[in-house]
């Protein structure tokens, strides 16, 4: 299934995408995609509801604005430096163990909304990621191998970064992270019985056209299940959360000379079989 919401920001609302490109609206008969839903079985019941109810549904516009597709996550752990490639480029040696940093919850935005310039930010990078979308409470997992039958589903992931706030303000990564709009998110959330296996997906990113980041999450150091299982040794994964896996080579900040974003540029994602992305880029105010 896919999941989206739609709807001017804060208020949106919850829908299912389908193959054949429909836009069912289900808020009449659900709140939200969010941490009550995917800890509720939610995903079950949804599934059961479509096969009885698919045909009856309303459709919505696809004039609507399209939200993140799920409500804001409780917590976002990203994963720095997991492509070999990435750690390269940006002159640091490939980590022994996955390095976790923070995300601010509402940084998440939709597919395409605009990203803002921070004031005093001068250096704004892209990072294109492939995000993991926990469904069930996972504490102390066993192992790798029970990790995936935590997860609710994957979704293309936004981790925009400002470098000089990361970098040059005291060493701490979250405050390079956290401005607001840098985490546009969906288009929707494919779960996870539609994809097995997340170790093969392709991933690229352009700007202003030209292309930037092309990789693959095949070439992950640390991969999803190994992800899921060390986070759950160090803080409880709960239903919502969002885990950001890290980006390819290609960062604006491994350029020579760095090339960082500034207004007006346009930014475009892909990741297969989660969709595609497109922000602008405008002066926060």
């Amino acid at each position: 299934m896919k999941l989206a919401r739609y709807g001017e920001h804060g208020f949106e609302k919850p829908g299912v995408l389908t193959d054949s490109g429909e836009r069912l609206d289900v808020s009449a008969h659900f709140a939200d995609w969010d941490s009550t839903f995917l800890g509720g079985d939610g995903l079950a019941r949804l599934e059961s509801f479509l096969e009885k109810q698919m045909n009856s549904l309303p459709r919505f516009s696809n004039d609507l604005r399209i939200g993140p597709p799920i409500a804001r996550p409780g917590k976002i752990i990203c994963v720095g430096l997991n492509y070999s490639d990435h750690a390269a480029e940006s002159g640091m040696p490939i980590p022994i163990e996955p390095i976790l940093f923070m995300k601010a919850p509402n940084t998440v935005v939709g597919p395409y909304d605009d990203i803002q310039i921070p004031r005093g930010g001068e250096k704004v990078d892209w990072e294109v990621e492939l995000g993991v979308v926990i469904g069930r409470k996972a504490r102390y997992l066993d192992s790798p191998d029970a990790a995936l039958a935590h997860v609710a589903g994957y979704v293309l992931s936004h981790d925009v970064s400002e470098r000089s706030f990361q970098l040059e303000r005291g060493g701490q990564w979250t405050k390079g992270k956290s401005c607001d709009t840098f985490n546009p998110l969906g288009p929707f959330l494919l779960t996870s019985d539609a994809l097995p296996d997340p170790g093969n997906l392709s991933m690229n990113l352009k700007v202003n056209g030209i292309q930037r980041q092309s990789g693959n999450t095949a070439t992950m150091i640390f991969n999803v299940p190994m992800l899921v299982h060390y986070i759950s040794q160090f803080m409880t994964l709960e239903p919502g959360d969002l885990i950001s896996t890290g980006t390819p080579p290609g960062v604006g900040l491994g350029m020579k000379p760095p090339q960082y974003l500034k207004e007006g540029d346009v930014v475009e994602l892909e990741v297969t079989q989660l969709g595609l992305q497109r922000q602008r880029c405008v002066v926060a105010h």
